[in-house]
């Protein structure tokens, strides 16, 4: 089985380990580290789920996979199984290697006999079998669709139609985990179906922050300049990285008015909208934005309820329309924590050989669900909230009316209604004893508004991501 492989409906206890595992590793690793190390691993589980072997490309991605994760993972699968279980590494077989009968030994074992301590080159770009970078999973056929994504989604599937024209640059921004990166996969797959010969490619900000580097490095800014400003389609990730990183801001500049004149299209994405980029120079800002900007937001209930359904689908499992509302309902942040809490339902329900119920989902989520019912209160959200405006915490509860106070108010019921599970009346109450139809009232004016004012949905994202921790 290789990490990342949709496991089979026999899913062997071995197997569900190894997805528990990866499940917790996907929530305490950064995601730019899970695809770059982890999920290039292959695994091998044994029988007896005595020893996992990780199989790895070459020795350097060996090394550092021993180095920064063996201990993490082999402490996370013995706190799961309940026994130690042995992480070994060993490099990918190769079609060079000996054959069947032959008594040579196989690669594998070859390497934990003796390995010179050679690093091999990695192979060129251009040699890769992907040199777009695409993840071909990413499509718009696997984007589930609503009106917190909508407008994002119409824009970049005509920029996939109709390249170098409106939409350019397409600016991307929202909070983590909504699903920016999955959209631009989405556009540079859909180009590569139209025309195959296109040439386009996908990366994160830090990867064009480290080809800078090397190029400054190697004295070859002439060959970092072939590849960047022939493309047909840059799609970078992140752009905030970009911070107080000089030479890189100026390459990328230079990238971009070479792109832009040859009628080439850049899309990007940001966790903040142009304007609230720091340490980024104006010029580069203004670029940013001389596009389309387009925000995704958290997913709205029946959004995730079907995105909980189609990727337990795509799992090969079934999951039932009552526990994806019941998940739906308490995971609310973004698709990435959606997708985590049905990992470990899948995976608890394998592993405990249990179909999935509501009161299964429970115990699976248990300690996500304690850990939002703790920390996400309607309390803690009116604090958080006076803080962040600068009022009373009491003015939450008076019926004193100036805007200065009733905006604050407003924004903390709207919270309050999408972080806990309280009805509208109990909120009201929680408010100085208002009516239920001022909180509706409150909560529809704030979510109408967030769609068109960009300060105030920048100032919700600064909320909601300060109270989830």
């Amino acid at each position: 089985m290789t990490l990342g492989q949709s496991p089979t409906s026999d899913t062997s206890a071995g197997e569900a380990l190894w997805a528990a595992c990866l499940e917790q590793l996907a929530q305490d690793i950064p995601e730019q580290q899970i695809n770059t190390w982890i999920r290039p691993l292959g695994v091998t589980v044994a029988p007896d789920i005595s020893k996992i072997t990780l199989t790895v490309a070459n020795r350097f991605k060996m090394d550092w996979v021993r180095a920064q994760y063996a201990s993490r993972i082999a402490a996370l699968l013995e706190a799961i199984h309940g026994a130690p279980v042995l992480i070994e590494l060993a490099l990918t077989p190769r079609d060079i290697g000996p054959k069947p009968g032959s008594g040579a030994k196989p690669v594998q074992e070859a390497w934990l006999a003796e390995l010179p301590d050679v690093v091999p080159a990695e192979p060129a770009a251009a040699a890769q079998p992907n040199r777009s970078r695409l993840n071909p999973a990413l499509t718009f056929a696997t984007l589930v669709e609503g009106s917190a994504n909508r407008m994002a989604r119409a824009a970049a599937m005509h920029i996939a139609g109709n390249l170098g024209q409106l939409y350019n640059p397409l600016f991307i921004y929202g909070g983590v985990g909504l699903g920016k990166t999955h959209l631009v996969h989405a556009i540079g797959n859909q180009l590569l179906a139209d025309k195959p010969n296109a040439k386009v490619l996908y990366i994160h900000a830090e990867q064009f922050v480290s080809d800078v580097v090397k190029a400054y490095q190697r004295k070859a800014f002439d060959e970092f300049k072939d590849r960047y400003h022939s493309l047909d389609l840059l799609l970078i990730d992140d752009v905030q990285f970009f911070a107080n990183k000089e030479r890189t801001q100026e390459e990328f500049f230079n990238a971009f008015e070479a792109l832009l004149t040859k009628k080439s299209h850049i899309v990007l994405t940001s966790d903040t909208y142009p304007k609230g980029l720091t340490d980024i120079h104006e010029r580069l800002v203004s670029r940013f934005d001389s596009g389309l900007t387009v925000a995704i937001e958290p997913p709205e209930l029946e959004m995730r309820v079907a995105i909980l359904i189609n990727k337990a689908v795509s799992e090969q499992a079934v999951m039932p329309e009552e526990v994806a509302f019941f998940v739906a309902k308490n995971v609310r942040s973004n698709v990435r924590e959606l997708e985590g809490a049905l990992r470990k339902i899948l995976a608890y329900s394998r592993f405990n050989q249990k179909d999935i119920s509501i009161q299964l989902a429970r115990e699976a989520l248990r300690d996500l669900l304690s850990i939002q019912n703790r920390q996400i209160g309607v309390e803690n959200i009116q604090k958080t909230v006076a803080d962040f405006y600068k009022i009373k915490v009491a003015d939450m509860y008076s019926k004193k009316r100036p805007a200065s106070i009733a905006r604050p108010r407003q924004i903390a019921m709207f919270l309050a209604k999408e972080l806990t599970q309280k009805s509208l009346p109990e909120i009201g109450e929680l408010f100085g004893g208002r009516d239920h139809t001022t909180v509706l009232h409150a909560v529809r004016k704030i979510a109408a508004e967030r769609q068109t004012n960009t300060e105030l949905n920048q100032q919700l994202h600064v909320l909601e991501q300060t109270l989830k921790g």
